[in-house]
């Protein structure tokens, strides 16, 4: 049987690029070379792409893989060289994490390409991306978040005093800000203090437009990992324990001393409860593929609170939801195979619907 020809997309334009790298290189080094014919095809950081053929590393891909580009009709290869020849792909797998390629941005280039891909659509992704229309819509089917309020870039240059005033008499103190699109806990930061909530306001507003404003909460930070379409499975559930205050980039990607509790240490109730809250979110949110859906589990009240869905999450071997399904006993290169399987199916069926009006 002919191997599928797989386009692994990673790289971007955004914060997340070094981070994007990482996660390429453990799908690459898991891909079963027997089954798939792997096309490293990388975005760098003034958006220009290249591909490197099956077996380039992939900062040469990066630095000096061909010029290439997406395809924007449904015909011809996929991807389209203008030093070399063309590509033809049966699957993308993009990894290119944060704005631009978590957003809905790229999975929309994809949809126009009609081009299988592996991950949620446009508006699934988008939601998830989007961290304050998210809350308001996980709110709006009855699941449980934090008390937020959601600051915009034009009241912050107004008024800065104002919107400090104003976020404070809402929620209280201590609280966490966050911009509303981004990933990896760029530009987030936990506030004690009306002049440190200014500080942090503008340093997020580096990074976003809309700035979440979060009520703090003493909690451990549970995360489920979800696989699937239509009929979504939820894994076994993970915690996380940094030494730091919060969970922020360093906790993430550079602090050792952060541990992954796989499986979490929680009773069997409050397992089948956060798996269910999980399948939950993932519907809402339009997830498709893949997710791993973020809890705060209250110490006081034992309550869990959705913190996030994230659609395209880290996909290192030590990354919590590779080890999440490793544990639920699904191993990391199986992993690999039914996400692929899982964006064959979606195009298949996408595929068929009609796209003329016949009367009748």
């Amino acid at each position: 049987m002919a191997k599928l020809r797989v386009g692994l997309v990673y790289g971007g334009r955004s914060v997340e690029h070094e981070v994007s790298l990482q996660s390429a290189q453990s799908i690459l080094r898991n891909l079963d070379p027997s089954r798939y014919e792997t096309w490293p095809v990388a975005i760098d950081h003034d958006g220009v792409w290249r591909a490197g053929a099956p077996g380039t590393a992939l900062e040469a891909a990066l630095e000096q893989g061909q010029r290439v580009e997406l395809r924007t009709s449904p015909s011809g290869p996929a991807l389209r060289g203008s030093e070399g020849p063309s590509i033809d792909l049966d699957v993308i797998f993009s990894i290119v994490h944060g704005r631009g390629g978590e957003d809905g941005a790229l999975q929309g280039l994809f949809e126009l390409a009609e081009v299988a891909y592996v991950g949620a659509g446009v508006l699934g992704s988008s939601l998830q991306m989007d961290k304050e229309a998210a809350k308001r819509l996980l709110a709006a089917e009855g699941l449980p978040v934090v008390p937020w309020t959601l600051v915009r870039l034009p009241e912050l240059s107004r008024d800065a005093r104002g919107a400090v005033a104003r976020v404070v008499e809402e929620l209280g103190l201590p609280l966490f800000v966050k911009p509303s699109n981004s990933g990896s806990s760029v530009g987030i930061q936990k506030v004690a203090d009306a002049r440190a909530l200014g500080r942090a306001l503008a340093e997020a507003s580096r990074y976003d437009t809309k700035l979440l404003v979060e009520r703090a909460v003493d909690a451990r930070e549970i995360e489920v990992a979800v696989l699937g379409n239509d009929d979504p499975e939820a894994s076994l559930p993970g915690e996380i324990r940094p030494r730091r205050d919060f969970y922020d980039y360093e906790a993430k990607y550079v602090d050792e001393s952060t541990e992954l509790l796989v499986p979490a240490p929680l009773e069997e109730a409050q397992i089948e409860e956060v798996r269910e809250l999980a399948l939950r979110a993932y519907r809402a949110l339009e997830g498709a593929g893949l997710g791993r859906v973020d809890f705060l589990l209250e110490r006081s009240t034992g309550t869990f609170f959705l913190n996030e869905v994230n659609s395209l999450p880290g996909f290192t071997e030590v990354s919590m939801y590779p080890r999440l399904w490793e544990a639920t006993g699904l191993p990391y290169p199986q992993l690999l195979d039914r996400l692929i399987e899982l964006a064959l199916e979606r195009h298949r069926v996408r595929s068929a619907l009609e796209t003329k009006f016949r009367r009748g």
